[in-house]
């Protein structure tokens, strides 16, 4: 049985440099310390005072502080603090009379145990965290005497809600996506997967953005060489700000220099969470609904999560249908090319004599007339997305429409090349992948120039480079073409042809999960 390359992970050599205290929890030199005063008075300097920043002492029968809080307005749910915490710390501090001596630790206790009625707070000493909790929306409660300082959850901005994700529609299936609250996609993962073995590991990306950032995985399925490979590549990020998952994407893949996709994204929490399920990593970054799925394979690419919510039969067609939109997006216009400039004598007559009739008049070349309508299709395509949307799908209907017929009464194109043309675009919107259809534009470039240069000679000279440069690629360990090459023959059942799910029992074979069986103690089969 082929073997993959985990064993390899920890022989690469990282391209960053290590960013130390990445990890959220990690020591740091800064601690807070000193009188109460003291504390806030550091805090508000290395914050310069900002106008939004709300500071409250809590004063006892003595009129002496003995604690105060800090948050930032509009960051922070002022209403919670109004009325949650700040009358518990006042009924708190009523009933201490001013000859009691407390302690910090002491008054800590106090108010956990009796006094304090909210549930989502931590305690720290990092000064780092502290002020980067006060920039995120929570609320810092210090207490005169105690060497710590309470966290207490109180995030509130204003977010999108819930709604179906944009860039990958389905017919079938949840309507759910991910949006750009980090704790909402959480929340979304841990309703498709109610598993204990679920894990969330944080961390904090940025030297001064200081996103949140998270690590999915099922702890009793993902291969552990994996998961330590995944954190370690994120952990030597060093960079100012991360404002999207493509940047950490562009960071920690294995290749740059590849117009495929090594890390698959997407803002469906299904297909996160199949992924995982699947023994896969999955990344989310606070601020994008875009998570990052990683091992890729190209199978991958073409997948899609309707394949499984159908009938084997109707996934396997739709796949079928897609894996073929693939080979038509990348060969055909460099096929008429190829064909009119070189191989007239392969064209049926009648159909030579149509193409020939067509090119009457046409005064430019056929790879001249294949560029022109590409490049056409190609800006339209472009300010299609950047156009607001009702306007953006005018644009290219109507454009396409009245630009393609003005070009044919012009004599600039022929009527066949605009089919070609429409029947490559159509092609390259069946691909589920966006930056694996982007992959297949560019591609689509080159082999046109090749077979302008050699005919068919030079589209199978670009078809094997480009199977070349694919065996090549591999995505943290895993060989981007498997399970072809390396062949794991099992996974072939999940490959071009959907298998019936009641085969389908394992989990692919090529990710070596420490449980590879998907039906728990009922699953059977091979």
């Amino acid at each position: 049985m082929p073997r993959m390359m985990f064993r390899n992970y920890h022989n690469k050599r990282s391209p960053f440099r290590k960013n130390t205290g990445l990890h959220e929890g990690a020591s740091t030199a800064s601690e807070i310390g000193g009188s109460l005063h003291e504390s806030i008075a550091r805090i508000v300097r290395i914050l310069e005072a900002p106008d939004d920043l709300v500071t409250r002492f809590i004063s006892g029968k003595d009129g002496v502080p003995m604690c105060a809080i800090l948050c930032i307005a509009g960051l922070s749910d002022l209403n919670m603090i109004n009325e949650q915490i700040v009358p518990s710390l006042q009924r708190a501090f009523s009933v201490v009379e001013p000859t009691q001596k407390m302690s910090g630790q002491e008054m800590f206790e106090m108010l956990d145990q009796h006094f304090l009625s909210v549930q989502k707070y931590k305690t720290t000493q990092s000064l780092d965290d502290i002020l980067v909790s006060i920039l995120s929306g929570d609320t810092a409660l210090f207490i005169e005497g105690l060497d710590r300082v309470l966290l207490i959850g109180s995030k509130k901005w204003t977010g999108r809600s819930v709604e179906e994700p944009q860039t990958e529609a389905l017919v079938r299936g949840p309507r759910e996506g991910f949006n750009e609250s980090i704790e909402t996609n959480l929340i979304l993962l841990r309703r498709a997967i109610r598993d204990p073995k679920l894990r969330f590991d944080p961390y904090r990306i940025g030297e001064r953005s200081k996103k949140e950032l998270v690590i999915a995985y099922i702890d009793n399925i993902v291969h552990p060489d994996l998961l330590q490979e995944v954190k370690r590549r994120v952990e030597t990020i060093d960079i100012d700000d991360v404002p999207e998952s493509g940047t950490i994407e562009q960071m920690i893949q294995d290749s740059f220099l590849s117009p495929f996709p090594l890390i698959l994204h997407t803002e469906r929490p299904d297909k996160a969470a199949s992924a995982i399920l699947q023994g896969k990593v999955v990344i989310l970054l606070d601020g994008t609904p875009f998570s990052l799925i990683m091992p890729t394979t190209f199978v991958s690419l073409v997948q899609s999560p309707e394949d499984y919510y159908e009938r084997w039969l109707i996934g396997t067609l739709i796949r079928v249908l897609r894996y073929s939109a693939v080979v038509i997006s990348l060969t055909f216009p460099s096929i008429y090319i190829a064909l009119v400039s070189f191989h007239q004598g392969m064209i049926p007559s009648k159909l030579a004599f149509s193409i020939a009739a067509s090119r009457e008049g046409v005064p430019f070349p056929a790879v001249v007339e294949a560029f022109l309508m590409e490049l056409t299709l190609e800006l339209l395509r472009e300010a299609g997305v950047r156009l607001p949307k009702p306007i953006g799908q005018t644009i290219g209907i109507v454009g396409g429409l009245v630009i393609g017929e003005a070009a044919v009464q012009a004599g600039i194109v022929s009527p066949i090349m605009v089919i070609v043309v429409a029947v490559t675009a159509v092609s390259s919107f069946a691909i589920p992948s966006y930056s694996a259809g982007i992959a297949f534009r560019i591609l689509r470039f080159l082999t046109m120039i090749a077979a302008s240069m050699f005919g068919l000679y030079g589209i199978i000279l670009a078809m094997i480079m480009i199977c070349i440069h694919l065996s090549r690629l591999q995505s943290f360990g895993v060989p981007y073409l498997t399970p072809l090459s390396p062949g794991f023959y099992r996974d072939w059942r999940d490959m071009i042809i959907r298998a019936p799910s009641t085969m389908l029992t394992k989990r692919p074979q090529f990710m070596q999960t420490k449980d590879d069986s998907r039906m728990g103690n009922k699953g059977g089969g091979p």
